[in-house]
């Protein structure tokens, strides 16, 4: 608790007299995993609902990346020292809903203290993710995402290329002009090496990352992403790293600093580094949907989410719960959610919010928001894509990452690594089932 004390006694008699209780600020933990321009949008929000009410104090912490923060929660919780809300990326999804007593399912809280909370409000693409199968939300969306191409204009344009890649076959060509053209470390590159080829990839062909529709269905679910049409693109991408035509850049976010910098003119990532990108690049840039291979029947289809959403842990006390509630509902204020989706990059979890910025014309003038927006509501979700729920996510993309790299370093063919991240993730699978029942 902080205490904030009015006034000071003249004397001990006058104290005795005419004191009042000190107005007692419950303090609220955040913990979270932003960095660079949108730390400073949750330091940001954190100070204006603190000037907004003198009840409640949201303290934002950052953790590291978002495995880091969500290990440290979980650790923090079996000790008995959680933060009351922790941000937790979307991978993370269901080993958050099978921790029992771990946390505050997000439609009880509101119904708990009473505050407004209508589900039907919230963009039914990204709700969707965080909710169970009778749509009840779990966790408040907060940073929602998709991944996008970035293209830098100048540097397309002085390599002659006069049209924005659509295809892979033409991101692999423009990137041979980019390289012939001086950007000899980089033709292309990505970062989230497992989100944007393997998870994304899919969704995007409407292949299937495993069974049980990713997940969504079942902790008895299998992986099935070393299909052929996935080893002909890790192949594709395992080809092209031998002379920087693709150049690797990572498992993590840490490579999107090379965009900015120019030396990579086309890279993947989130949309969510717009604001970034933003406050950085010098030079003339939009964002552009995935590419897709034509040959596909059906592709592109429709992408899934990425980002983080906001988990309240358990154990905490109901006029603390009250606080985080609040939180929440001055979160989800349209204005503030249409101010926040336009600065940040990340998604309008409102549908409010979104109708706001399309009726204030801010697409017509920022094209690059839009992007991601579209890409979600391409076409009518499939088992394919839908999203993805499966156990021990975490640690997967990390392996699944380790094979990619034996691929791109010559170790492994493209369908030997592909065959050991199934076996291997489903392996962990197999673990997270029997715990999870």
């Amino acid at each position: 608790m902080a205490f904030r004390q009015f006034g000071a006694a003249a004397t001990i008699t006058v104290a005795l007299a005419l004191a009042t209780p000190a107005h007692a600020v419950t303090e609220l933990q955040w913990w979270h995993a932003m960095t660079g321009a949108n730390n400073d949008v949750v330091n940001k929000l954190a100070a204006d609902f603190n000037a907004s009410q003198s009840d409640y104090k949201v303290t934002p912490s950052f953790k590291g990346g978002y495995a880091d923060t969500m290990n440290a929660g979980i650790a923090a919780f079996r000790a008995g020292t959680a933060p009351h809300i922790i941000q937790v990326f979307e991978v993370g999804t269901a080993t958050m809903m099978s921790a029992t007593g771990a946390i505050k399912p997000v439609y009880q809280l509101m119904k708990d203290a009473g505050e407004p909370f209508d589900p039907k409000a919230y963009l039914p693409t990204i709700t969707g993710y965080y909710s169970t199968s009778k749509g009840d939300m779990l966790s408040f969306p907060f940073n929602s995402s998709s991944t996008v191409m970035w293209i830098n204009k100048d540097e397309l344009k002085k390599a002659g290329i006069a049209e924005i890649p659509k295809t892979w076959p033409e991101v692999f060509a423009a990137a041979k002009k980019l390289k012939a053209a001086g950007h000899e470390t980089c033709g292309f590159s990505n970062a989230w090496a497992s989100w944007v080829h393997i998870e994304q990839f899919s969704a995007w062909h409407n292949v299937p990352i495993g069974s049980k529709a990713n997940g969504l269905d079942g902790f008895d679910t299998e992986l099935k992403f070393n299909s052929p049409l996935h080893v002909k693109h890790l192949q594709n991408l395992v080809d092209l790293q031998k002379d920087k035509t693709y150049d690797y850049a990572g498992r993590a976010n840490g490579g999107e600093a090379r965009f900015a910098s120019g030396e990579c003119a086309i890279f993947l990532t989130s949309s969510g580094y717009y604001g970034t990108a933003k406050s950085t690049a010098k030079f003339d840039f939009t964002s552009v949907p995935m590419p897709y291979y034509p040959d596909v029947a059906g592709a592109p289809q429709n992408s899934i989410i990425g980002g983080a959403s906001l988990w309240v842990m358990g154990g905490k006390k109901p006029e603390e719960y009250k606080g985080v509630a609040k939180f929440f509902a001055f979160l989800s204020d349209t204005n503030r959610q249409a101010k926040l989706h336009q600065e940040s990059g990340y998604l309008p979890i409102t549908k409010a919010a979104y109708e706001k910025t399309k009726a204030d014309g801010f697409y017509e003038k920022n094209p690059i928001l839009q992007t991601p927006l579209k890409e979600l509501t391409n076409k009518e979700p499939t088992e394919n894509s839908r999203g993805l729920r499966f156990g021990n996510m975490v640690q997967m993309r990390e392996l699944w990452s380790e094979e990619i790299e034996a691929a791109l370093a010559g170790k492994k063919t493209a369908q030997e690594a592909l065959d050991a991240a199934v076996a291997r993730g489903n392996a962990m699978l197999r673990t997270f089932e029997k715990t999870a029942k």
